[in-house]
């Protein structure tokens, strides 16, 4: 089992200081925790960042659309269709590799409702929180390998 001490520790500092910062300059908090859960969802690193942060966007993208679709739609069930269309459009993004996490898409526009349709602020908060996923894993890994170095090997303790 890995040890989980260094992205704990990483993890557990900047969110901390995220929730303290987000709260002072009015930034959404929840949103940049879900756009850091991409991040580690997407798979970590250069890949996590880039597949998770832009599948994020796209679905910020769409939940735009889809208000500005139910802006002119008046009809019965324009919701649904709405949501059904932006929905399938995430899905078919998928065959282009930079959006290809699904799930990230969704979580985008979710936020995006979530946040009454506040697409500045959204995105905002999902760009920091995808940099604070990059950053805890990173600094996460160094302490880590720091702590991985501090302890004694078998053959070096006295017997």
């Amino acid at each position: 089992m890995k040890n989980y001490l260094g992205v704990g520790l990483s993890i557990g500092t900047l969110a901390a200081l995220w929730t303290q910062v987000s709260v002072w300059t009015g930034l959404i908090t929840w949103v940049g925790f879900v756009a850091w859960a991409t991040y580690f969802a997407a798979g970590t690193g250069a890949t996590g960042l880039s597949r998770g942060l832009l599948a994020n966007l796209s679905g910020v993208v769409y939940g735009w659309l889809a208000v500005g679709f139910l802006g002119l739609a008046t009809f019965p069930g324009a919701l649904a269709v709405g949501v059904g269309v932006i929905a399938l459009f995430m899905c078919l993004q998928a065959g282009f590799g930079p959006l290809s996490f699904i799930p990230g898409a969704f979580v985008g526009a979710a936020s995006f409702f979530g946040t009454e349709s506040a697409f500045w602020p959204t995105v905002t908060a999902l760009v920091i929180g995808a940099g604070l996923g990059w950053l805890s894993g990173a600094l996460g890994a160094r302490i880590q390998s720091g702590l991985v170095k501090q302890q004694p090997t078998a053959e070096a303790s006295p017997a």
